[in-house]
């Protein structure tokens, strides 16, 4: 029998529920549908909600910043795609780097996170004017995909051992006027350089998990990424040297949280931390709970709502990206030793460079009419 809710609780069911159909969700039996699934625009405006409340959070810490990074965004006037150089820069914290990649960030057409865990971020500048032309940042993959653990052919004990050795990508792309270039290939291009899995050594060989305590492998032997809109046009047949960097190995089941980011989150998970107890703690991780879905299915049963509402059916391609040659016997634990391609950089560029971007400015100089003016988010004053 159902249990009568407060007003409190009421009230908040009520805005759920209004707010999931207020962005073309149909509710029917405890499940969600949404009938544009397999459209981008549709998808697209699916996800603005959650975008704008992303920019409004974000205002108070950037809007004052805002002239000075519009600055490092380039006119369309100011690139000479003959003399476009790449120069990948790690950010750290408190930079300026961190500043204009949380700026950028902002742009995407669907929310993004800033990432769990171990976390390495990344901007693109042109050494030929000192302008950005992309980001990409690496954070700790999730511990089940099963297209991705499918693909590997792995087993539990092989995936407990090196699933340190492989990072996602959750977020990645080029900023205008760049992107009009195809530069959005660039960028996916660099994150697969011999540079970032330095980086990557550099970093974490040798660290302790914090977790368990133990020494963590420095070897990067596979990135992941899904794509934002159903199938992707910037990871499919790209290509080094004939060779495919990403391959596609499936869809998501269509489940997260970003259909809840309206500026309520907060009240779900203060009614999580009343009501319920975080599952899976660990004395390192705090008191709270892990995650945005563990919260929601939490809390979306105390308003009398079926935690499968998190289940919204908006699928995203999943590439993998091997960084090795033996990526796979490596991460099967079949090979000890990891053989990576150790393409670097330079070499990448030159590759993007005489099969995209060249041609690609030659045929379209629409990017020499970009405005830095038209990237802003927050309104002068």
């Amino acid at each position: 029998m159902a249990v009568a809710l407060s007003k409190t609780k009421m009230r908040l069911r009520n805005r759920v529920i209004r707010f999931l159909r207020k962005q073309g969700f149909r509710m029917s039996s405890g499940k969600l549908t949404f009938p544009g699934a397999d459209d981008k625009k549709k998808v697209r405006a699916l996800h603005e909600e959650a975008v704008r409340h992303n920019v409004e959070r974000s205002r108070e810490g950037l809007e004052r910043k805002e002239e000075r990074l519009l600055s490092r965004i380039a006119a369309g006037s100011e690139v000479d795609p003959t003399k476009i150089r790449p120069r990948l820069v790690i950010v750290n914290p408190d930079t300026e780097d961190e500043l204009l990649f949380r700026y950028t960030r902002l742009h995407w057409s669907i929310p993004v996170s800033a990432g769990y865990g171990r976390r390495l971020r990344f901007v693109v500048y042109d050494e030929s004017n000192g302008k950005l032309i992309g980001i990409f940042g690496l954070a700790d993959p999730v511990f089940s995909l099963g297209a991705r653990d499918s693909w590997i052919g792995w087993n539990l004990a092989s995936k407990k051992v090196r699933l340190q050795c492989v990072m996602d990508l959750f977020v990645l792309g080029a900023v205008p006027p760049y992107s009009q270039l195809l530069c959005g290939k660039l960028v996916a291009l660099l994150a697969t350089s011999r540079e970032v899995q330095r980086a990557f050594h550099r970093e974490y060989g040798g660290e302790r998990s914090f977790i368990r305590g133990k020494s963590l492998d420095g070897r990067l032997a596979l990135l992941t990424t899904t794509s934002a809109l159903g199938r992707s046009s910037l990871y499919n047949r790209l290509n080094y040297d004939g060779q495919p960097v990403f391959q596609g190995v499936g869809f998501t089941q269509g489940s997260g949280e970003f259909h809840f980011s309206n500026g309520f989150y907060g009240d779900l998970r203060q009614l999580a931390l009343d009501n319920c107890e975080a599952t899976a703690k660990h004395s390192r991780w705090g008191e709270g709970f892990r995650n945005r879905r563990e919260v929601l299915r939490k809390a979306l049963p105390l308003l009398g709502l079926s935690s499968d509402l998190m289940y919204h059916g908006v699928q995203r391609e999943i590439f993998l990206a091997p960084l090795a040659q033996n990526s796979l016997e490596f991460l099967r634990g079949q090979h000890q030793r990891l053989r990576p391609y150790g393409r670097t950089a330079d070499e990448l560029f030159g590759w993007f460079r005489d099969r995209w971007l060249l041609p690609r400015a030659t045929r379209d100089e629409s990017y020499r009419s970009f405005d830095p003016e038209s990237y802003r988010l927050w309104s002068k004053g």
